[in-house]
C-alpha cells in the first residue's frame, strides 16, 4: 500500500471514530443545532441562487451599495466599540452608550450651526469636531461615576436600571432642548458631491470621508490600547482587577478612561452618522446603540478587534443582504426589511459560534 493510499485510511478511520463518539454523546439538542445550521445554510443558498438568477442589479449598483455598507459599518463598530471596552474591563454593559452616541449628534449639530452662522465654513469642520466630543467624553464620564462606580463592588441588577434610566434621561434631556421633531443637519462644503470612479461609478465624498475617519479612529483606539501604558493598564484591569491592583494600576483612574474613551469615539460616531444622513432624532440612540451592541456581540464582545470586523460586516451585511438575498424570494420592497436582515446576522453568528466571531480566540488568550 503507497503512502497516500495508508495516510486516506488513516484520516477516514480517525473520522470515522470521531463520527461515532460523538454520536455516542450526542443529545437531541446537538441533532437540532446541526439541522438549524444546514437549514440556515439552504435558505441563504437559496436567496443568493435567486437573487443571482434575477440580475436586477447593476455592477456599478453593487458597488454603491457595498460602500454605502462600509460607510454605515463604521458607524456601527466605533458605538461597538465603546460597549466591548466597557464590558472588557468591567463585565457590564453600558446601556446608555447609545444615547451617548445620540448626544455627540445633537452636539456636533449645535456647533456647526452656531458656527456657520458666525464664523464660516472653515470653523464650522472643527468645532464640530472638537465639540461632540468632548460632550460625549464628558457626559461618558459622568455616567461611570453615577451608574456604575457606587455599584462596581455589589453583585445585583443596580447598574444595570442606572443605566437604562440615565439611558432616558439623555433623551428626554434632548427631547425638551430641541423638540420631538428630527433636525436637518447642516451641509458642509468640503464633503458635498461625489467621486467619480472607473465605469461610471459615483460615489458621494461623505460617504468615503466617513469611511476614512472611522478606519482612523478605530487604528488611533487600537494603537492606545495595544502600544501604550495607558492600553497595557487597560488591558490588566480586564485580565485582572485585582491583580492589577497589587501591580499599583490605580484601578478607578483607568476605567474612568475607559468609559471616557467609549465616550469619545461615540461623539465622533454621532458626528459621522449626522454627515451621513443629514437628520437627526432624539430617539436615534436607542436603534443605533442596539446596531452597535449587535455589532460588537457579532464579532466578540469585550475583544476590540471583533468590535470593529462586527460592525464592518454589520454594515455591508445590511446594505447587501436585501439586494443578494431578500431579493432572490421575490419580496417586495426588500430595503424596508434590511433590518431584518442585520438581526438575523447577529442569529446565525450566534448559532455558528456562540461566542461572536473573534470571542473563542480571545477567551483562550485570557486563560
Amino acid at each position: 500500500m503507497s503512502d497516500a493510499a495508508r495516510t486516506t485510511t488513516g484520516m477516514l478511520s480517525f473520522a470515522m471514530r470521531s463520527l461515532n463518539e460523538w454520536m455516542r454523546r450526542a443529545t437531541w439538542v446537538d441533532a437540532f443545532m446541526i439541522a438549524l445550521r444546514i437549514a440556515l445554510l439552504a435558505l441563504v443558498a437559496w436567496g443568493i441562487g435567486g437573487s443571482l438568477l434575477h440580475e436586477n442589479y447593476t455592477f456599478t449598483q453593487v458597488v454603491s451599495f457595498a460602500v454605502f455598507g462600509l460607510s454605515i459599518g463604521g458607524i456601527y463598530a466605533l458605538i461597538a466599540l465603546g460597549y466591548s471596552m466597557v464590558y472588557g474591563i468591567l463585565r457590564m454593559v453600558n446601556f446608555a452608550h447609545g444615547d451617548i452616541f445620540m448626544l455627540g449628534a445633537f452636539a456636533a449639530y449645535t456647533a456647526a450651526d452656531v458656527a456657520l452662522k458666525n464664523g464660516g465654513i472653515w470653523l464650522a469642520a472643527p468645532v464640530a469636531i472638537i465639540v461632540p466630543v468632548a460632550v460625549s467624553c464628558a457626559v461618558a464620564i459622568c455616567v461611570e461615576r453615577i451608574a456604575y462606580r457606587p455599584f462596581r463592588h455589589v453583585r445585583s441588577l443596580a447598574p444595570l436600571i442606572c443605566g437604562i434610566g440615565i439611558s432616558f434621561i439623555l433623551q428626554y434631556t434632548v427631547r425638551g432642548a430641541f423638540g420631538t421633531r428630527g433636525r436637518a443637519f447642516p451641509d458642509l462644503a468640503a464633503f458635498s458631491g461625489n467621486v467619480e470612479l472607473m465605469d461610471g461609478i459615483s460615489i458621494p465624498k461623505v460617504q468615503i470621508a466617513v469611511f476614512v475617519a472611522a478606519v482612523f479612529v478605530m487604528a488611533i483606539l487600537y494603537a492606545i490600547v495595544m502600544w501604550t501604558s495607558l492600553g497595557k493598564a487597560i488591558r490588566a484591569v480586564a485580565e485582572d482587577r485585582d491583580a492589577a491592583t497589587l501591580m499599583g494600576v490605580d484601578v478607578d483612574r483607568i476605567i474612568t478612561v475607559t468609559f471616557a474613551l467609549g465616550g469619545a469615539i461615540a461623539g465622533i460616531a454621532g458626528l459621522l452618522y449626522a454627515l451621513v444622513f443629514k437628520q437627526i432624532f432624539f430617539f436615534m440612540g436607542l436603534t443605533l446603540g442596539v446596531k452597535g451592541f449587535c455589532a460588537a456581540v457579532i464579532g466578540g464582545i469585550g475583544n476590540i478587534p471583533g468590535a470593529m470586523v462586527g460592525g464592518l460586516l454589520l454594515g455591508l451585511i445590511e446594505a447587501l443582504g436585501p439586494l443578494f438575498l431578500l431579493d432572490g424570494f421575490d419580496v417586495a420592497s426588500p430595503y424596508q426589511l434590511r433590518d431584518v436582515i442585520a438581526y438575523s446576522l447577529l442569529l446565525v453568528v450566534l448559532v455558528f459560534r456562540p461566542r461572536g466571531l473573534f470571542g473563542e480566540r480571545f477567551a483562550v488568550k485570557r486563560a
